[in-house]
């Protein structure tokens, strides 16, 4: 009986040292910067023109986009053909253990892979 007395004691004389420990508020901190507006403004205006370090790319170094050695309306020209092609959807796989019908057959130019 007497350890559980001690034991409560000990209890709350820690609750009492936590609740004496409290944080003063001191009200709001006005601002101090040494530099003026117009220094402010200047680095504010280069921040918001440069790269955001903050962008998915900007740490995986990404190469740049490669240029096209081709006329822009020859490339258009052959995916509009391509598109309206009857059998542009076909896929091998469709047809397994079977043999693809030869109206399927389809002739298209290698192109080039992206990122290569």
């Amino acid at each position: 009986m007497k350890t559980s007395k001690i034991i409560a004691a000990a209890a709350l004389s820690i609750l009492a040292a936590a609740a004496a420990q409290a944080e003063t508020y001191q009200g709001v901190q006005a601002p101090v910067s040494a530099n003026s507006r117009a220094e402010v403004n200047a680095q504010a205006v280069v921040a918001a023109r440069s790269e955001n370090p903050y962008a998915d790319g900007v740490s995986s170094r990404v190469a740049p986009a490669l240029t096209a050695s081709a006329d822009r309306a020859v490339i258009r020209s052959q995916a509009v053909a391509t598109a309206h092609e009857p059998n542009q959807n076909l896929d091998r796989k469709a047809f397994v253990n079977s043999v693809v019908p030869s109206q399927y057959n389809i002739t298209r130019p290698v192109t080039q892979q992206a990122g290569l």
